[in-house]
């Protein structure tokens, strides 16, 4: 009589983590598939026309910020979305930057991702961050190059 306790106690536990198991692979092979070609051809210049950023992406204004003068433009450029794949924006980021003429410096990898850029005259830096409720934000910081003391 025990053993049919315990049987029935046991299998709609098996049920829910079989299900959690179906679930968790579907959303990484749906991540792996989407990372791959989706990024390639779509984005949008804002402030500067050499930084492509990703269509999905949504810009805030208010955390942004871009000073101008005759000889330079710098700035802040914030953009954030809900449920993207960091890996895929690492992988667009370092595509359409070196399309764009920028070198890849170096990069940082994990919770949050730098990517720094540069050109002869000026430098960019991409943060990515994952935010713990879901959201990707994404900061990027345009600046010149400081001119050497002679």
């Amino acid at each position: 009589m025990k053993r049919n306790v315990c049987l029935k106690g046991a299998v709609p536990l098996l049920l829910v983590l079989a299900l959690l198991i179906g679930c968790t692979s579907t959303v990484r092979e749906r991540r792996e598939e989407g990372s791959q070609s989706e990024w390639r051809g779509t984005g949008k210049y804002y402030h500067f026309d050499d930084v492509l950023v990703p269509g999905e992406l949504k810009y805030q204004p208010k955390k942004s910020f871009v000073y101008e003068t005759p000889r330079y433009k710098a700035g802040v450029l914030t953009f954030s979305k809900w449920r993207i794949d960091p890996g895929s924006l690492i992988e667009y980021f370092t595509y359409h930057m070196e399309k764009d003429n920028w070198k890849l410096v170096n990069s940082f990898r994990g919770v949050e991702s730098i990517l720094n850029f540069t050109k002869p005259d000026k430098t960019c830096t991409i943060r990515i961050i994952e935010n713990w409720h879901g959201t990707t934000e994404v900061q990027i910081q345009v600046g010149p190059i400081g001119e050497k003391k002679p």
